[in-house]
């Protein structure tokens, strides 16, 4: 059995990764919260599956480093430097991040850059996520996620295309932008639609999570899938073959 430990134990998603841990017939390492110390559960552990906070990230990362641990990432609202700091662990250890960890949103991803690749411009894209009331990042890791998808399958950066949060007078549409918006309210796991909009037609994808256990699975299957690779940054795509 492999052995997992959960950094972000004692939140929702870590609760729903412990069950999924179990049910998947790998083992329970430990876990470990906020102040808590990761070196000892990297040092009970094969692999680590991360969702906590981005604050926590640097030194989660350096625990994985210390122990030659590989590391799963479902952590959202990681900006940049984050990023610059998993490019830099990935060249230790195996890393895997995504800002959704659901083989069905992985899926959904991979429709959106094929039918961006496709369609035109004159095809303009939307994308709308809502979430439970609790939620504290606008837009989602996986509205994001879908975002560089589309943007990915036009050959274009998602920072260089994405609009949120339209307010105002904001004059006409530009063409080949990507907007977002988020709606907040309830207890929504996550539901997320990518529109694709042109004249006199519409294309839509859409994905709604009933439940967190999506995610833990798809994080347990991930970090299955993780072990004994070698060092390298790695997607959910790559878990899927896709």
């Amino acid at each position: 059995m492999t052995r997992i430990g959960i950094i972000g134990s004692q939140g929702r998603m870590g609760q729903a990764i412990a069950a999924a841990i179990a049910d998947a017939g790998e083992d329970l390492a430990g876990g470990v919260d906020q102040g808590g110390d990761v070196s000892a559960i990297a040092g009970a552990a094969d692999i680590l599956i991360d969702f906590s906070s981005p604050g926590a990230l640097e030194g989660n990362l350096d625990a994985a480093i210390a122990a030659g641990l590989p590391i799963v990432i479902g952590t959202t609202g990681l900006e940049e430097r984050h990023h610059w700091l998993i490019d830099a662990a990935a060249q230790s250890i195996p890393v895997l991040q995504t800002g959704n960890t659901s083989l069905g949103v992985t899926l959904l991803a991979h429709l959106v850059r094929e039918a961006a690749s496709r369609l035109g411009e004159d095809w303009d894209i939307e994308i709308v996520e809502t979430h439970h009331r609790m939620k504290v990042d606008a837009p989602s890791g996986t509205a994001i996620l879908l975002g560089e998808a589309a943007a990915q399958g036009r050959e274009l950066t998602l920072a260089d295309t994405a609009v949120r949060g339209r307010d105002g007078i904001t004059g006409k549409r530009e063409a080949g932008t990507i907007g977002f918006a988020a709606l907040r309210g309830g207890t929504v796991a996550g539901d997320h639609t990518v529109h694709f909009l042109a004249d006199n037609e519409r294309l839509s994808f859409s994905h709604l999570a009933e439940n967190r256990g999506i995610f833990a699975k798809g994080a347990v299957r991930a970090a299955q899938w993780l072990i004994g690779k070698a060092p390298g940054r790695y997607t959910m795509p790559e878990v899927l073959d896709l």
